[in-house]
C-alpha cells in the first residue's frame, strides 16, 4: 500500500523514473471502410509521446485535456501502441529552467510538505506534488478512457443542454448544443428531432453540418401548457430531471440516438448594494430564490484517481448531503472530477462552486502554455455545461490573494509583470472561453475575491479578504476559537477550518505499534502542516485537559478524541456565526450568505481539515455539521455577558415555534430549570433574536447554578412534528467545569430491519459521548452528544454487512471525563 507508514517517501523513485506503457492488439474492424480512424485519451497523466506502429502520433502535456489522434492512415491488422512517459517532475523542474524571463514563483513548497518543486509549471493535478493534508505522488499514466473511434462522413464529440427561463413570457427554453466531427469534404444537411413526452414537447428542425469541427445550436421551447418542475438545491425542493430524445437523421452516414436528462434551474450571483453597509452583496439566487449555501471543499478523493469508484463518490457526496449540505467547492489544487461525481450531485442537489485548476500559485503565460490551458477550459466547459449542480465557474484559489498579499516577496519593481501575466490567463484566456462557452452561469476570477469590486480595480484589489465584498478564507489557530469575536462577518465564507486527527481505526491500517504516540515519527510524518499538532493542543488547552493517562496507546486515542472534540466544536462556533448574521448588518458588516468549511474529505489517512476520514468514516464535525447546518437551528452566542439565541432558518416559510431553555446541572440528570417561550416568529430564510437574557439572570432563575456547574440548551419546536435539534451553550470552559463525574455508559444493541439500534444510557450527565465500532463502515444517526439524559437512542447504519454480535464487540464509548 502506497500510504502504508512512510512508503510515500519510500517511492518517490517511481516518479523520478519515466515509465512506458505497451500493448499489440488486433483491430476488431475492416480498416478500409472508415474515412476517419482516431485514438482518443480522455485523459493522460501527463507528458507523454504517443506512437503507434513506431509511429509517432503526437505528445500530450496537459491532464486535463482530451487528446485525439488521427490515425486512419498508420492502423494495420494488429498493431502496437506505446505511450512514453516522461516524469512529470523532470518535465516541471526542465520547463522552470527554460522560463529564464523572470522566475514564476513559488519554486518549492515548504519542506513540512515533503512535496516537490514547480508543480505550477506542469498541467497537472498541483496536489499530487504534495499539499499541507496529502502527500507526494507525482504519478504517470492512462488515467482516463482510452479506445478507438471509426466513423465515415461525421461523429458526435460533444452534447450539451442548458436552460433559460424567459422572464418576458415566462417560459422555460433549451438550448442544446451538438459539437462533431465533420469529414465529408462537403455539407451535410438533415432532420435533427428533440423530443420531451414529460413536457409534450416535440420539435423538428432543418440543420447543416460543415465540414472540419461542425456544431448546430438548437433552442428549443417548452410547451407552455406543461409545468416544468424545476431542479432546486437539497433541503429546497426536488432534483427533478426530464428524459430528452435528440435524434439526428443526416442524409448521408447513420442515425445518432441521445438519450439525456434536461434539468431546469437559473443560477444568478447577486452583487448590489446593501442599506446601511459600504460595499456589495454577494449571494446566490436559484430559481429566482436567494439560497444560503451550507457545506464544505471537496479535494480528491485519492492520490490515485483510479481507485476513485462511483461507490466512493456516491458514499462521500451522500454523506455530504445527510449532513444537511447544499453545496461544495471544487477546489482548484486537485481535478476536474470525473462525469459520476457530478451526477451525483445533480441527483442529490449538490451545488458545486468549480474551481479552474490553478493553486496557491504564480502561472506561465508563454504561447505553448495559454494554447494548452484554452484547450483544456473548453474540453471542460463543454464537459460539464449541462450539470445543473454547477453554478458557478472560477478561475483559481487564492492567485488574487497571492499578489495583493505579496505571498512571495515580488519586488515592487516587478510587480506589474505578474499582474499582466494574471489578467492575460485568468481574464483574457480563461474567462473569454467560459463566457463564449456558456452564458448560464456566473464566472469569478478567484477566490478569495472582491467580485465587481476586483473587476473595478483591474482584477486584483488592494484586499481580497475585505468582509464587505465577495468571499473569504478565514484560519486562525491561535485565537480560542469559541470566541466568535474573531470571525470575519464576511459576505461569504467560502474557505475556514481546524485539523483533527482521524480515527485510531483509520490510522491503524497504515501503521505499525511504534507509531501509535502524538510524538511518533509517524506522527510528524503524516503532518504537513507547519506546528499543525501543536496548534491543535493548544487550541484543546483552551477549554480541555489534555489526556491524563501514563498508557501510552490510550493517551495517543484519548488525543485524537480531544482534536476530534475541538474540530467540531470549533467550526460548530464558526459556522454559528456565519448562519446567524445572515439578516443582519453591524457596524456595516454582515448579510453573511454562504459557509463552507475546509474541508469535506481526506485524501490519505493523516491529519487534516476534513470532516470525513479516509475511506468515509464520520469525523465528530460530521455529525456536528449535521445539526450546525439543519434546516431549522437555533444559535447562542454571548455577548458582554448577556445569551442571545437567534432563529435560523431555511424555511420557505415563517413559523410560530416554541422556544425551550433548559439549564442543567453538570453534578445531576434532571435539569435545573426549564423555560419555554412561545409563539416565537422564526421567519422564512433569515436568521432573527428570539431570545435575551443577561447570564446572570439565568443563573439567579436557577438557583443553585454558577457558570462553572451549569449547561445551558435548548431547542425550537412547532406544529406538525417541526422540531430543530437541541443546541447547547457551554457557560464557562469544561476544564473548569464543576460537579462534571466519570459517566457509566452502556449501550445493548439490536437489529431492526436494515439498520441497527444503540439503546444508551448514562449514570451522570456526559458530555461529547462518542460510540466508535473501528473499522466497520457505516455511521451513527448522532455522535459527539451532549447526554444530559439518562437515556438515548442511537442508529447505525451499515454501510456493508454485519451484526448486531459485531457491532457491540467492536463498539467502545467514550465521553469527555473518560480522558
Amino acid at each position: 500500500d502506497p500510504y502504508y507508514r512512510f512508503n510515500d517517501v519510500m517511492y518517490r523513485w517511481i516518479s523520478l523514473d519515466n515509465w512506458t506503457y505497451s500493448r499489440t492488439f488486433k483491430t476488431p474492424f475492416d480498416v478500409r471502410k472508415w474515412q476517419r480512424i482516431n485514438l482518443v485519451f480522455e485523459g493522460v497523466d501527463t507528458v507523454a509521446h504517443i506512437l503507434i506502429n513506431n509511429v509517432t502520433l503526437g505528445t500530450t502535456d496537459n491532464m486535463f485535456n482530451r487528446y485525439s489522434f488521427d490515425i486512419t492512415s498508420v492502423i494495420k491488422e494488429v498493431n502496437f501502441v506505446e505511450v512514453r512517459f516522461l516524469s512529470a517532475i523532470s518535465y516541471a523542474a526542465e520547463q522552470s529552467r527554460c522560463h529564464t524571463a523572470y522566475s514564476i514563483p513559488p519554486a518549492c513548497p515548504p519542506p513540512v510538505q515533503k512535496g516537490e518543486c514547480h508543480a505550477n509549471f506542469i498541467r497537472k493535478e498541483q496536489c499530487s506534488f504534495g499539499w499541507d493534508w496529502g502527500p507526494s505522488f507525482p504519478t504517470q499514466g492512462i488515467w482516463k478512457d482510452v479506445r478507438i473511434e471509426a466513423y465515415n462522413y461525421y461523429h458526435l464529440i460533444y452534447f450539451s443542454l442548458t436552460p433559460f427561463f424567459v422572464k418576458s413570457t415566462q417560459q422555460w427554453s433549451l438550448e442544446i448544443e451538438s459539437i462533431f466531427d465533420v469529414v465529408s469534404s462537403k455539407p451535410i444537411a438533415g432532420l435533427v428531432t428533440v423530443n420531451i413526452p414529460k413536457l409534450q414537447t416535440q420539435q423538428t428542425y432543418n440543420v447543416k453540418l460543415q465540414p472540419g469541427e461542425g456544431s448546430i445550436v438548437l433552442l428549443v421551447n417548452i410547451n407552455k401548457s406543461s409545468t416544468v418542475e424545476a431542479w432546486w438545491p437539497n433541503g429546497h425542493g426536488k432534483q427533478t430531471g426530464y428524459n430528452v430524445t435528440t435524434t439526428f437523421i443526416m442524409e448521408a452516414g447513420y442515425k445518432i440516438e441521445k438519450i439525456s436528462k434536461a434539468y431546469f434551474r437559473t443560477v444568478e450571483l447577486v452583487q448590489e448594494p446593501i442599506p446601511g453597509s459600504p460595499g456589495l452583496s454577494f449571494y446566490f439566487r436559484i430559481n429566482g430564490r436567494p439560497i444560503f449555501i451550507k457545506g464544505s471543499n471537496w479535494i480528491p478523493a485519492d492520490s490515485f484517481q483510479d481507485r476513485v469508484t462511483y461507490d466512493k463518490l456516491w458514499l462521500l457526496l451522500k454523506s455530504a448531503a445527510d449532513a444537511n449540505m447544499n453545496a461544495l467547492r471544487v477546489w482548484g489544487g486537485g481535478v476536474y472530477e470525473q462525469d459520476d461525481f457530478y451526477d451525483i450531485c445533480d441527483e442529490l442537489g449538490i451545488m458545486i462552486w468549480q474551481d479552474f485548476m490553478f493553486a496557491c500559485a504564480l502561472y506561465p503565460t508563454d504561447q505553448n502554455y495559454l494554447e494548452s490551458v484554452r484547450a483544456e477550459v473548453s474540453h471542460q466547459v463543454r464537459r460539464l455545461k449541462s450539470h445543473p449542480s454547477i453554478i458557478l465557474w472560477s478561475g483559481n484559489n487564492e492567485n488574487e490573494a497571492a499578489i495583493a498579499s505579496d505571498w512571495f516577496s515580488i519586488p515592487h519593481a516587478d510587480r506589474e509583470v505578474y499582474v499582466k501575466d494574471y489578467v492575460l490567463l485568468y481574464v483574457k484566456n480563461i474567462r473569454e472561453i467560459v463566457l463564449a462557452e456558456d452564458k448560464s452561469r456566473p464566472f469569478v476570477a478567484s477566490s478569495p475575491t472582491n467580485g465587481v469590486e476586483s473587476v473595478k480595480e483591474g482584477w486584483i484589489s488592494q484586499n481580497p479578504y475585505d468582509t464587505h465584498y465577495g468571499d473569504t478564507h478565514f484560519y486562525d489557530y491561535s485565537s480560542d476559537c469559541w470566541n466568535w469575536t474573531v470571525y470575519p462577518k464576511t459576505r461569504f465564507a467560502s474557505e475556514y477550518g481546524f485539523q483533527s486527527w482521524p480515527s485510531f481505526s483509520t490510522l491503524e491500517k497504515v501503521s505499525s505499534t511504534e507509531d501509535w504516540s502524538y510524538t511518533s515519527n509517524f506522527s510528524l510524518h503524516r503532518q504537513h502542516h507547519e506546528n499543525g499538532n501543536d496548534q491543535m493542543l493548544q487550541q484543546i488547552g483552551y477549554h480541555f485537559k489534555l489526556p491524563q493517562t501514563t498508557d501510552p496507546i490510550k493517551k495517543f486515542k484519548d488525543t485524537i478524541y480531544l482534536t476530534q472534540v475541538m474540530q467540531a466544536q470549533c467550526t460548530k462556533t464558526e459556522t454559528e456565526f456565519y448562519r446567524s448574521s445572515q439578516s443582519e448588518i453591524i457596524n456595516g458588516e454582515g448579510h453573511t450568505m454562504g459557509a463552507l468549511y475546509w474541508q469535506l474529505n481526506d485524501i490519505w489517512q493523516a491529519p487534516s481539515w476534513a470532516s470525513l476520514e479516509y475511506g468515509g468514516k464520520w469525523k465528530l464535525l460530521h455529525y456536528f455539521a449535521q445539526h450546525f447546518f439543519a434546516p431549522l437551528l437555533p444559535v447562542a452566542y454571548e455577548d458582554k455577558g448577556v445569551l442571545c439565541i437567534y432563529g435560523v432558518s431555511d424555511l420557505h416559510t415563517d413559523h410560530e415555534l416554541t422556544l425551550k431553555v433548559t439549564v442543567h446541572s453538570w453534578s445531576s440528570l434532571e435539569p435545573v430549570c426549564t423555560l419555554a417561550k412561545d409563539s416565537v416568529t422564526v421567519r422564512a430564510q433569515s436568521a432573527v433574536p428570539i431570545y435575551k437574557e443577561s447570564i446572570n439572570d439565568l443563573l439567579e432563575r436557577c438557583r443553585n447554578c454558577t457558570r462553572k456547574s451549569c449547561v445551558v440548551t435548548f431547542y425550537l419546536v412547532g406544529e406538525g412534528g417541526l422540531r430543530s435539534p437541541t443546541n447547547h451553550h457551554f457557560l464557562s470552559s469544561l476544564k473548569d467545569a464543576v460537579g462534571l463525574e466519570k459517566a457509566q455508559l452502556s449501550a445493548a444493541v439490536s437489529q431492526q430491519d436494515d439498520v441497527y439500534v444503540f439503546d444508551l444510557q448514562t449514570t451522570a450527565v456526559a458530555p461529547f459521548v462518542t460510540l466508535d465500532v473501528g473499522s466497520i463502515k457505516g455511521r451513527f444517526s448522532d455522535n459527539g452528544f451532549l447526554m444530559i439524559e439518562k437515556k438515548k437512542v442511537v442508529v447505525f447504519y451499515p454501510w456493508e454487512p454485519t451484526s448486531a454480535e459485531e457491532l457491540e464487540k467492536s463498539l467502545t464509548l467514550t465521553s469527555l471525563m473518560d480522558v
